[in-house]
């Protein structure tokens, strides 16, 4: 897929560029795992050991996984509550990308609006060593006005506060629709490619200050005709309008865009990626978590600490090795968006940076 000629008009400055670099592999590809779990984490932590898990044991689980496969990816994602520990124990080469967000939201309130860390900043997550920070936002472009508006403002203030620390800003984006519901059955997965691309096109622009869009896959596997095993339909889109998908969400991204697993089989993301590769689509990489390390917790909760790092070693390694190996035939460089590693237009850094 060849990318728009107004990349190459694109500029980045000197310290993003050292961030993403070290963000990625030498190939400008993102290599991401994952960690920054904590409420999801400490459910299903609870749901396999059968008790409440403490915040020292939350953040000794991460300090696990992260120290047995941050070696096989080029970056891990943390989160500064449960997982500094975890920071210190990551392998020297791999570099780092903390969360910023509260995680979930007011299930109280409508718009699963977004919040911030109470204690934490950009100049303290710089200050904490991060290459770049991570913010979540639930997005439906088409709810309400209102709803939409704070949310885009909520970006904007990020994108703002990257800039003026001169760091990376990674921008996780999930789609939902309050008006239909089940965001796992077939009604919304009918809409879903059409919300993915929308919202693609919204925080692509550059007044959001947003250097790499963390994507949902535009599709829901378990409804794509003959990409689900046994499933037996019914199906939202066949395999050749799952492709065109694909295409039809990538043509909208204008900055970097990479993948999230959202907690899916690690099967089921892989087959995922191998359908983006054979379409061809330029995303840059993944911010992979649950598909690679969650079939670890039951083997924790049955036999603790050294279980679960025997575990890693051996599946867990295995898990992550298979999502490079899948990476490397598919994957395209971020810089590309840039017009090429070659072409980059690298500016001085914001005077206002603390590294």
């Amino acid at each position: 897929m060849t990318q728009n000629s107004s990349h190459e008009q694109k500029h980045i400055t000197e310290g993003k560029y050292k961030h993403l670099v070290a963000l990625s592999d030498e190939h400008g590809i993102i290599a991401a795992l994952a960690m920054d779990q904590r409420r999801t984490l400490r459910k299903d932590l609870k749901v396999h050991t059968g008790r409440d898990v403490s915040a020292a044991e939350l953040s000794r689980v991460k300090a696990l996984v992260t120290e047995v496969l941050s070696p096989y990816a080029s970056a891990v994602l943390l989160d500064p509550e449960y997982g500094m520990e975890g920071a210190a124990l990551r392998a020297k080469d791999t570099g780092l990308i903390m969360t910023y967000e509260m995680t979930g939201y007011d299930a109280t309130k409508k718009g699963r609006i977004p919040s911030l860390l109470p204690t934490w900043s950009l100049a303290r997550i710089a200050e904490a060593g991060a290459d770049a920070v991570k913010a979540l936002v639930y997005y439906d472009p088409d709810d309400e006005e209102a709803i939409n508006s704070s949310k885009q403002a909520f970006v904007e203030r990020i994108g703002a506060e990257c800039y003026a620390h001169d760091i990376p800003f990674f921008l996780e984006l999930v789609s939902y629709s309050d008006e239909i519901g089940d965001e796992k059955g077939l009604a919304f997965a009918q809409v879903k490619p059409k919300k993915v691309k929308k919202l693609t096109r919204e925080f692509s622009r550059p007044r959001y200050g947003i250097d790499v869009l963390k994507l949902e896959i535009p599709i829901t596997m378990r409804f794509t005709d003959g990409m689900t095993p046994n499933s037996g339909g019914p199906y939202a889109y066949t395999r050749e309008e799952a492709k065109q998908h694909f295409r039809d969400v990538a043509a909208e991204a204008r900055i970097p865009f990479i993948y999230l697993s959202a907690g899916v089989s690690d099967a089921v993301f892989l087959a995922s990626l191998e359908l983006a590769n054979e379409v061809g689509t330029p995303y840059a990489g993944v911010l992979c978590g649950r598909a690679t390390w969650q079939d670890g917790l039951p083997v924790y909760a049955q036999g603790g600490e050294q279980a679960l790092r025997t575990w890693l070693a051996h599946q867990g390694v295995q898990n992550i090795e298979a999502l490079n190996a899948v990476l490397r035939k598919g994957a395209q460089p971020w810089w590309n968006y840039y017009g090429g590693k070659d072409k980059l237009k690298i500016v001085s850094s914001s005077p206002l940076s603390l590294r």
